[in-house]
């Protein structure tokens, strides 16, 4: 998948074989808002890095984006009480405010290292398959205590 470069000035930059849009590029290219690109960068929805204050997105993570299944679509695929040991769990900071990425072995593990947080609404869960790596969703700090926080595991 290549985005065709239009005659605007928003143009991908290349650096060697390297080919990165900016939000300026896909908003042009998609027709997506600027705010939505934006908020699928920070919640992982969309690989991307931070390069000062500008997000760039390489042709692969765009790949990945529109070959991967729609998160959501699939109830099968979320972890349930009964298969919670076949995930881990990456709680990480949002912004630049909080850098810091700690990775954790149970729902209970997650609860705990949150609790600890001055300012929930900074961090965000990875819930990924342990085997693939893959990941299966990404919750906010609080959605993912109301979600698994009655649950107990051993």
């Amino acid at each position: 998948m290549t985005l065709i470069p239009n005659q605007n000035p928003t143009m991908p930059k290349q650096i060697g074989s390297l080919i990165l849009y900016s939000i300026d590029d896909l908003h042009e290219q998609l027709g997506v808002s600027k705010l939505t690109l934006r908020s699928y960068l920070r919640s992982g929805r969309i690989r991307g890095r931070k390069l000062g204050v500008s997000w760039y997105v390489t042709e692969e993570s765009l790949q990945e984006y529109f070959n991967a299944p729609e998160q959501g679509s699939s109830e099968a695929e979320k972890p349930t009480k009964s298969n919670t040991h076949n995930y881990r769990y990456i709680v990480q900071g949002i912004n630049d405010l909080v850098s810091e990425t700690e990775e954790c072995e149970t729902t209970s593990d997650v609860i705990e290292l949150l609790q600890q947080q001055a300012i929930l609404s900074l961090f965000q869960v990875k819930i990924m398959e342990r085997k693939s790596k893959k990941v299966v969703q990404i919750l906010k700090a609080r959605d993912f205590i109301e979600q698994h926080g009655a649950k107990k595991e051993g």
